[in-house]
């Protein structure tokens, strides 16, 4: 396994409409792997996108569950060729992004999704998310459409912030 380079604004792939997965083989689980690996590495990372890392493919991994907002949540998750199929309902939320690393910003999201996916197999899974999770799962969706949050922003002058530094194993990272 290995921690790949995460793309970040201004690199023109980031923009970049992603391609659906055809072949579930040994080479894209070792790619998950790795895809996986690189979010665990990064700051608070509670999904990534295979865009971010240069890779034009609908794949995304999200975690919710060791966030301060838990519940309700389906725990790890990787995500083939996701699709949103309704949404309901709206949330202005915070959302910040491993390729946008020195801001945050207030974005409305759907509160409630049903989605569809495949497994990593090529198995076919519907869930439906609330809240925290539901707005991860859009966020990461966002990357496969070539969209990112600063994208959704209402006003670049009041919804945009300066991250804050934070902690991650005992170093400060900004």
């Amino acid at each position: 396994m290995a921690i790949l380079d995460i793309l970040r604004l201004p690199d023109p792939r980031l923009k970049e409409v992603s391609q659906e997965v055809e072949r579930f083989d040994d080479e894209l689980l070792a790619f998950i792997d790795d895809l996986e690996e690189t979010r665990q590495a990064g700051p608070a990372a509670v999904g990534i996108a295979a865009p971010q890392v240069g890779r034009l493919q609908r794949i995304v991994i999200i975690d919710c569950s060791t966030t301060r907002k838990p519940v309700p949540n389906h725990g790890r998750l990787v995500l083939v060729n996701p699709e949103i199929t309704e949404w309901d309902g709206f949330e202005l939320g915070r959302e910040g992004c491993l390729s946008v690393p020195d801001y945050t910003g207030n974005v409305i999201r759907a509160e409630r999704i049903k989605m569809h996916a495949m497994t990593p197999e090529g198995e076919s899974q519907e869930f439906e998310m609330v809240g925290y999770e539901a707005r991860a799962l859009q966020h990461e969706v966002d990357h496969l459409d070539g969209m990112l949050f600063i994208d959704r922003l209402v006003s670049r002058r009041t919804d945009l912030f300066q991250r804050k530094v934070y902690q991650k194993g005992g170093k400060k990272r900004k």
